[in-house]
């Protein structure tokens, strides 16, 4: 009786998570693909290079630092969506919500 009523609570949780992640997921995506959030992108990857090279870095050794930067960020969501450790979600992986 205890198993049949874990399962059943664990089968809500499953259903509540299902419909919620998803959600989630593409409410993160268009915070970071937003203007906004571009924006905000180049304001720091220019900060971080004006900072380096104020610091005494090299120019070409200060850009390589910001490309850096940006491809980290790129790997960090993937070029169509996220990548969170495994868990791809995104453009691809999304289903329509018509």
């Amino acid at each position: 009786m205890r198993d049949e009523h874990d399962a059943k609570e664990i089968g809500e949780i499953l259903d509540v998570v299902s419909n919620k992640i998803p959600a989630l997921l593409r409410g993160l995506r268009d915070v970071l693909y937003s203007k906004e959030s571009a924006e905000n992108m180049a304001d720091s990857v220019g900060t971080l290079y004006k900072k380096l090279v104020e610091a005494g870095i090299p120019k070409e050794d200060a850009l390589d630092m910001a490309r850096g930067y940006m491809i980290n960020l790129r790997d960090m969501t993937g070029s169509k969506g996220f990548n969170l450790g495994g868990l791809k979600w995104g453009k691809d992986n999304e289903e329509d919500e018509d």
